[in-house]
């Protein structure tokens, strides 16, 4: 049991360097080094730091990088393709993943690492008194975030996955597969513990910090993929309408800058890594010379096409690279891809994206001109001509249709927005299978990890593999 606790003893000395001494010492039992992270409002807020610095510098599903959602998710749907030879990348564009892919055990892999730091965390709350009620109270809501955050993406890529809220690894170690249900309901049960607890304010600004409004986006979006409409139109709501912390930056080359007032939460580059530049830049932008092992995708001519030539989204978000071998469009919606400074974030949930969902929701409620409107809050900024004058008696079908682009020309190499979308929305087989030759409809999950299966004889693998 003492290997949790060093786990969030060491992410408090990462962010301490006079800790450096302190790691090499042998903590006598687990009490003194539990005792030691929750006996002090300054020490317990640190693993709570230490947390959110592992969703960037772990290499996985946060980080922006190779093995990451965001990056992953757009391959197997039809938004990134890859330019350099790397298998493990291609069996997820060509929806033929093994089950010992590398880059899916890291995907795998580092969304449990984070959700047992929470339990960690939550567990050492609750049971050390060292940390004062107020303090207590909003780092279980931060936490209770990452946490639901980590499951959501858990659930979305492989269905059902063992369900996990203790820090007691040898349980955790042997826990079967849970129903997407229950997991979904503790993800419920999670967020609206951290609305209640949390306040709306960032702290210190910084928008790398759950607060109330970070919880309710989503949950926002978990009502949406439960298609509890009323639900997710009442937290969209609640968002949007705080303008004093929100609004739809008028210029696209300000949105993914750190702290801008179109973010509701970001992940900092900023840590132990001592990184000056997101993931994202340093691997999308797409640099001569040629595309090489670290600049291994580029994006679809079908996204392309999916533009309008008017769409101010090709021209701030979307870069163009002339080689001998050819032309690679990538995207462009971080600019930095080498600094001294931070200057960028990466951003996770943004204002935008909350439009979006009370649109669906609102057409699925046969509030269409609602839903138009806030559609073309999010078309007019990209200079297209909204759809309640081109169109103002759309249907609700096409409507959703119309959402539903939008959300992929928005949303494109964000956090596998078009991927879970096409699952969602029942469509994944339809517009795959055109588009990718060996794709199955047992292709829509991704494989439990062969090494996950070896350690756990309670897990089974998914359909198809």
């Amino acid at each position: 049991m003492k290997h949790k606790w060093y786990i969030i003893v060491l992410s408090i000395c990462l962010l301490h360097t006079a800790c450096e001494e302190f790691v090499d010492v042998d903590l006598p039992d687990n009490k003194i080094s539990s005792e030691t992270v929750f006996g002090s409002d300054e020490t317990a807020n640190a693993a709570v730091m230490g947390i959110y610095n592992e969703l960037y510098n772990l290499d996985g599903f946060s980080n922006g990088g190779f093995r990451s959602v965001t990056l992953l998710g757009d391959l197997s749907a039809d938004n990134l393709r890859t330019i350099t030879l790397n298998q493990e990348m291609s069996e997820f564009q060509e929806s033929e993943i093994i089950s010992d892919n590398a880059y899916n055990q890291t995907l795998w892999s580092s969304a449990y690492n984070i959700i047992y730091m929470c339990n960690a965390v939550l567990d050492g709350l609750d049971t050390y008194s060292g940390v004062s009620n107020k303090t207590r109270d909003r780092l279980m809501g931060e936490v209770q975030f990452v946490r639901a955050f980590a499951y959501f993406y858990l659930v979305n890529l492989y269905g059902e996955v063992p369900l996990v809220q203790s820090s007691d690894y040898r349980q955790n170690a042997m826990a079967p597969r849970s129903s997407i249900e229950d997991i979904y309901s503790a993800m419920t049960t999670d967020l609206e513990s951290s609305i209640h607890v949390l306040g709306d304010s960032y702290g210190e600004g910084e928008r790398w910090r759950a607060n109330r409004f970070t919880a309710q986006a989503l949950l926002a979006r978990v009502h949406l993929y439960l298609e509890n409409w009323e639900k997710a139109e009442n937290h969209s709501t609640e968002i949007i309408g705080s303008t004093e912390n929100f609004t739809l930056l008028d210029h696209l080359d300000d949105i993914f800058l750190a702290n801008s007032k179109e973010a509701i939460w970001q992940i900092t580059p900023a840590g132990r890594s001592l990184s000056f530049v997101t993931n994202e830049g340093r691997i999308l932008i797409l640099t001569s010379p040629p595309p090489n092992s670290q600049k291994p995708v580029a994006l679809t001519t079908d996204l392309m096409g999916s533009f309008a030539d008017e769409d101010l989204r090709m021209e701030h978000w979307i870069g163009k690279l002339d080689t001998e071998d050819g032309v690679y469009h990538y995207p462009f919606k971080y600019k930095v891809n080498s600094a001294n400074v931070i200057t960028e974030y990466s951003m996770v949930l943004r204002l935008a994206e909350q439009y979006l969902i009370r649109a669906e929701a609102r057409a699925h409620q046969d509030n269409l001109p609602g839903a138009i409107a806030d559609l073309d809050k999010i078309r007019t900024r990209a200079h297209l001509v909204p759809l309640s004058i081109i169109d103002p008696g759309i249907n609700r079908a096409a409507l959703l249709d119309s959402i539903h682009l939008e959300r992929r020309r928005e949303l494109f190499t964000e956090w596998g927005h078009r991927w879970l979308d096409l699952k969602r929305t029942g469509s994944v087989s339809k517009v795959l299978g055109i588009k990718k030759p060996l794709w199955q409809d047992t292709d829509v999950l991704y494989p439990i990890p062969e090494t996950e299966i070896d350690k756990n004889p309670s897990l089974t693998q998914n359909n198809g593999y």
